[in-house]
C-alpha cells in the first residue's frame, strides 16, 4: 500500500471536493487514480468519500494500491554476513535497506539480495485477489521471521529452509526465548537510569505512517521495552534497549514516550540543531538465540556503525560524560 498525507492550510477558504483539491496540489494525485486505486480516505481520522468538501485545517490521509511487479527477482547486492550454516543466515543489515519487498520498495531489499546469495530463482508474485493477504505477504518474504525498519541498521537472522523458518517464527512469537538488544542515541535525558515501558502501540489516525504509545486502553497492541541509560552528554543520551515484544516502530515510539526521541528520527522527532544531518541513530546490536538443534544459546553482535562513532566523537569533545545515579 502507498500513503498520501496533507493538512489543508488554515487560510484555505474554498469549498472544493476532496478529489479536485488533491489533484490541484503540486505533489497530489490525479482524480482517476483516486477513483480507481483508492483503498481508504480518512479526514481527521474519519472515513470519507472523494466528494467530501474540504475545509481549512482538515488532515487528509489516503491509502491506495500501486502496480505490483510480476516477480521478486534475485539481485547481486553486497551483504555483511555475520554467520551462516545450512539452516540460517545472520546478516548485519545496512541502514537504508528494506527487509522485504512491499509497496514502494519492490527491489533492492534484503530478500532480493538473499535470493541471489542463496542461488534461488525469482519468486512469482501472487496478485491481490488470488490468495489471502497473509499468504501474499508470506510469499514476498521467504526466510524472513522478523524485520528492522528501513533506517534501522543491525542484526537480522533469516531461515534457509521451511523447517527452520517455522522454528524461528515460533521463537519470535515468544520473545522470552530470544534476546534482542539495541543501542540508540537520544535527544534528552530519561528520568531514571533504568526502566521498563509498558504501553499499547496504536496507529496514529492523523498520520497512517505513524504510531503512538497509549495507556489505559485496549486499542492497538501491547508493547514492552526495557531501557538502560549508558551515559548522558549534555542533553543527549546513549541508551541500551531490549524489547520483549516486536511491534512496528516500538523503540522509536517508546523513546518519544520517555521524552527522549531518537536522534535523526524524521518521523517521531524534529531535526536537531547540533546534528541537522543525522540519520536514525538506532542499531540492532546483539541477538541471543538458540539455533535449530543446538543445546545452548548463540550470541551475535555487530560493530558500532560509523554514523554512531562520528556522533559520539562530537559528544565526547563537547560535553562531559555523566552517569545517571542508580535508582533506589
Amino acid at each position: 500500500m502507498s500513503y498520501f498525507s496533507n493538512r489543508v492550510p488554515l487560510e484555505y477558504a474554498k469549498a472544493e471536493r476532496l478529489d479536485k483539491y488533491i489533484a490541484n496540489l503540486s505533489k497530489g494525485m490525479n482524480r482517476s487514480k483516486l477513483k480507481s486505486g483508492v483503498v481508504e480516505i480518512l479526514v481527521n481520522g474519519k472515513a470519507q468519500k472523494v466528494s467530501y468538501k474540504v475545509k481549512a485545517g482538515d488532515q487528509i490521509d489516503i491509502q491506495w494500491e500501486e502496480n505490483v511487479p510480476d516477480n521478486i527477482e534475485p539481485q547481486d547486492i553486497p551483504l555483511d554476513i555475520i554467520y551462516e550454516d545450512e539452516n540460517v543466515c545472520v546478516v548485519n543489515k545496512r541502514q537504508g535497506m528494506v527487509t522485504h519487498p512491499a509497496c514502494g520498495n519492490w527491489d533492492g531489499t534484503l530478500v532480493n539480495a538473499l535470493l541471489y546469495h542463496w542461488g534461488r530463482q525469482a519468486i512469482k508474485e501472487i496478485k491481490e485477489g488470488e490468495a489471502s493477504a497473509d499468504k501474499i505477504l508470506a510469499n514476498r518474504r521467504p526466510g524472513i521471521v522478523h524485520r528492522l525498519d528501513k533506517e534501522t541498521s543491525g542484526i537480522i537472522i533469516t531461515a534457509k529452509n521451511r523447517d527452520t523458518e517455522e522454528y524461528l517464527a515460533g521463537l519470535f512469537r515468544d520473545h522470552r526465548k530470544i534476546k534482542k538488544e539495541y543501542i540508540c542515541i537520544c535527544m534528552g535525558r530519561p528520568q531514571h537510569q533504568h526502566g521498563v515501558v509498558k504501553t499499547q502501540i496504536v496507529r496514529d489516525l492523523r498520520d497512517r505512517k505513524k504510531f503512538r504509545a497509549a495507556v489505559d486502553t485496549e486499542e492497538g497492541k501491547y508493547a514492552e521495552t526495557h531501557y538502560s541509560c549508558i551515559a548522558c552528554y549534555g542533553e543527549y543520551s546513549l541508551m541500551r534497549v531490549r524489547i520483549v515484544t516486536g511491534r512496528t516502530h516500538q523503540i522509536r515510539v517508546h523513546m518519544k514516550y520517555l521524552n527522549c526521541p531518537i536522534l535523526g528520527d524524521g518521523v517521531y522527532s524534529k531535526p536537531d540543531r547540533k546534528f541537522p544531518n543525522a540519520t536514525l541513530m538506532l542499531n540492532a546490536h546483539k541477538l541471543t538465540i538458540k539455533l535449530p538443534g543446538a543445546s545452548s544459546y548463540s550470541e551475535f553482535k555487530n560493530k558500532t556503525p560509523e554514523r554512531f562513532r562520528e556522533i559520539m566523537k562530537v559528544l565526547h569533545r563537547d560535553f562531559s560524560k555523566v552517569i545517571l545515579p542508580k535508582d533506589r
